[in-house]
């Protein structure tokens, strides 16, 4: 099927005139009246015929006008971008692969906020454990959301915000019984956290160069369990600034900053080329954008794709 061929039987059955659909179409009045002899064949019908100095449409012309004109308006929608697409009848579950500490604070809220629109969509929430690896490429993850590191070149990157670490202990620790500079923070004993069980990291360059050191007593995989931990001793932890203030209060934590020029951790998103034109994946995208955006107090922030690689950094080494 010629679709150029149904936009000029369409405009010619609109106009019934050779000169205006060729206007209409952009072309010359001599290769419209091409067309439609074409036409004519193809359809074994006349279509338009003279009367008088206009042209008037035949019995045939008329039964095809309406139909081709939903025709070419249903061919249009299909070659729209995000054509066809409602949230309200999508039916389908989007993985996403994060860091615990970041889906305790905004899973909640995402939840809300596409089961508003979109009542059949589910989510799931996978840790840490493939990042690095092929997951986006393979498709076994639809979104990364994180501190993004060690990516696959082709992988797709939005920066969303940035987020400072704090100390965090128990509301009665030591600590809180003087002002909190670098040695006091490095004589505590800390809870490292790692996934690998890694026990230095940026933390850990920067007393360097303060010629101090820190002991870290324990190593656990997750900042939740972290917290747990602080919570039951006197183990100084890490978290997020301003992340999860009530559950901080309510385990009886309290935070801190940490007396040393560190820089923010950069969290973005990342997923696979082949889901950027999907509307049903932007649609997702832009909901998990703004609950990670709600939960860090930072409101709606339109950062835009970016095929820029945030720094080689894991933020749960600390």
């Amino acid at each position: 099927m010629d679709l150029n061929l149904l936009r000029a039987l369409d405009a010619l059955l609109q106009e019934n005139s050779v000169t205006r659909a060729a206007e209409r179409l952009g072309t010359s009045p001599a290769a419209a009246s091409r067309t439609l002899a074409r036409l004519r064949r193809t359809v074994g019908d006349p279509l338009l015929v003279r009367a008088g100095q206009g042209m008037v449409p035949t019995p045939r012309a008329l039964e095809l006008r309406e139909e081709v004109s939903a025709l070419l308006r249903s061919c249009d929608n299909v070659l729209r971008p995000g054509a066809g697409f409602d949230a309200v009848h999508l039916q389908r579950t989007f993985t996403v692969q994060a860091a615990e500490l970041l889906l305790v604070g905004l899973a909640g809220n995402l939840a809300d906020r596409i089961h508003t629109e979109a009542p059949h969509v589910d989510v799931v929430f996978l840790p840490e454990a493939m990042e690095g690896g092929p997951a986006l490429r393979q498709g076994w993850v639809d979104v990364e959301l994180g501190v993004l590191a060690h990516l696959d070149p082709e992988i797709h990157t939005q920066a969303l915000t940035r987020a400072d670490l704090v100390g965090i202990a128990r509301s009665g620790h030591p600590l809180f019984h003087g002002r909190i500079d670098a040695r006091r923070f490095a004589t505590a004993d800390h809870i490292g956290i790692s996934r690998l069980g890694k026990r230095l990291g940026p933390i850990d360059s920067a007393l360097a160069e303060l010629g101090l050191r820190r002991r870290i007593a324990v190593v656990v995989p997750s900042h939740t369990s972290a917290m747990m931990l602080a919570r039951e001793t006197d183990l100084v932890a890490l978290t997020l600034a301003d992340w999860l203030p009530d559950t901080t209060s309510a385990l009886g934590l309290r935070t801190f900053p940490i007396p040393l020029d560190l820089e923010p951790l950069e969290l973005g998103m990342a997923w696979h080329p082949r889901n950027s034109a999907d509307p049903a994946h932007r649609w997702f995208r832009d909901h998990l954008a703004a609950a990670l955006l709600s939960a860090s107090g930072t409101g709606d922030d339109d950062s835009g794709d970016s095929d820029a690689r945030d720094s080689d950094s894991d933020d749960g080494d600390s």
